[in-house]
């Protein structure tokens, strides 16, 4: 048990809806990061994660409104 004690940090992990939270005790808030992940839907390969999924997501729902790209995003 004393070797966890050395080598352990407390660690907070949040799985937010919106949001990931990482907290360090003694640091406060390390990663705020959206929970979104844009994926190719025809190589299936993950493209970006968090805050630029994001933009991609808004920038993307906002340019074509057409139920092909809300049918498309809807898988992330």
């Amino acid at each position: 048990m004393k070797f966890f004690s050395l080598v352990s940090k407390d660690i907070g992990i949040d799985l937010g809806t919106a949001n990931i939270l990482v907290t360090l005790k003694g640091r406060g808030i390390i990663l705020n990061e959206p929970s979104v992940v844009a994926i190719d839907v025809r190589t299936g390969e993950i493209v970006a994660t968090g805050i630029e999924a994001k933009e991609m997501l808004r920038k993307n729902t906002r340019k074509n409104k057409s139920n092909k790209t809300n049918e498309r995003w809807s898988y992330c």
